[in-house]
């Protein structure tokens, strides 16, 4: 109940409801982008401060390789499941935005916590990062696979040039720059950036928020025309996902913080660079599935009852 008292998930249920209602309530694309670099760039920034505090040892090593495989092994299973029903270039698509994060998700999770007085790692930051492209070459390579099954011969970009791109993709250079920035400058530059990413950061996040809710109200009424499949895809794999990351973390003994943050990247699904990176890569997906469940059924029902459920789970599971 807390995290719904919440004033940035106020906003965003307000954002709902006002596109709900039709309302003529808009935020600017330009203030958009901003506000998702400027909450990539202050997650990037607070992740580095930490890292430099806490430095490196065994469990964080085990911790990131956790978040790698958890980005390999969801996209691969989403896939497998999906193909025969969706397609193969839908399935792909689709397993891609699941396999990769939703830095929001991840941004209100962290937010979450801190009001809830549970410590984490500043390396969790790193973990989004490295959980964020995988998904994407893996679908590029079930797309390219995809292709040999149709008769038409196109021309494809080459697959080593479309996993370059999504390498070296703007959101996620911000993000490790901003990670590394932090962790070269220490406490020095946490106390001189304190006033930029740490005083603005929740009005920013609530801001952006109110634009999501927004997004979503427009995307549900898409979906509501749309098969049954993805639907239940976007509604029962997140916790599925969940559950698979609290039973490896449990395994290797990780960190009640860590683990929520796993449970919590495991369960996102992406909005933002990968629906980016398969407009191009896999052009013959319909974006009004990936996108639309994503956005329209996933993120909320993380941001409004993922968050706290995957933390009490957590907290029964975890000593």
């Amino acid at each position: 109940m807390q995290n719904l008292l919440d004033p940035a998930i106020l906003f965003f249920v307000f954002g709902i409801f006002a596109g709900l209602i039709r309302s003529n309530l808009t935020i600017p694309e330009p203030l958009t982008k901003f506000l998702s670099l400027y909450l990539l760039m202050g997650i990037g920034l607070k992740g580095g401060f930490a890292l430099s505090k806490s430095g490196l040892n065994q469990e964080i090593v085990i911790t990131l390789c956790i978040a790698i495989f958890l980005a390999v092994l969801i996209p691969i299973i989403g896939y497998n499941l999906l193909k025969k029903k969706l397609g193969r270039y839908d399935a792909a698509a689709i397993a891609a935005t699941y396999g990769s994060v939703s830095a929001v998700t991840f941004i209100t999770a962290s937010q979450f916590l801190d009001i809830q007085s549970i410590t984490y790692g500043g390396h969790m930051a790193a973990a989004m990062v490295l959980m964020e492209s995988p998904a994407i070459i893996i679908a590029i390579y079930f797309g390219n696979r995809a292709s040999m099954y149709d008769k038409a011969k196109e021309k494809k970009t080459p697959t080593r040039v479309l996993v370059k791109d999504s390498l070296k993709d703007g959101a996620q250079l911000l993000l490790i720059g901003a990670m590394v920035i932090g962790f070269l400058s220490g406490n020095n530059g946490e106390r001189m950036m304190a006033p930029f990413s740490i005083d603005l950061f929740k009005g920013m996040l609530a801001f952006f928020l109110l634009d999501m809710g927004l997004q979503v109200a427009k995307n549900i009424k898409v979906l509501i025309k749309k098969s049954i499949v993805p639907i239940l895809y976007g509604v029962f794999s997140p916790p599925i996902h969940a559950l698979i990351a609290l039973l490896i973390a449990k395994f290797f003994n990780i960190q009640l913080g860590d683990t929520i943050l796993l449970m919590v990247l495991a369960a996102s699904a992406s909005y933002i660079a990968v629906p980016a990176a398969l407009k191009f890569s896999i052009p013959k997906a319909n974006p009004s599935l990936y996108f639309g469940i994503s956005l329209g059924i996933t993120f909320p029902i993380n941001i409004l009852i993922g968050i706290p459920f995957y933390t009490w789970l957590a907290k029964f599971f975890v000593s």
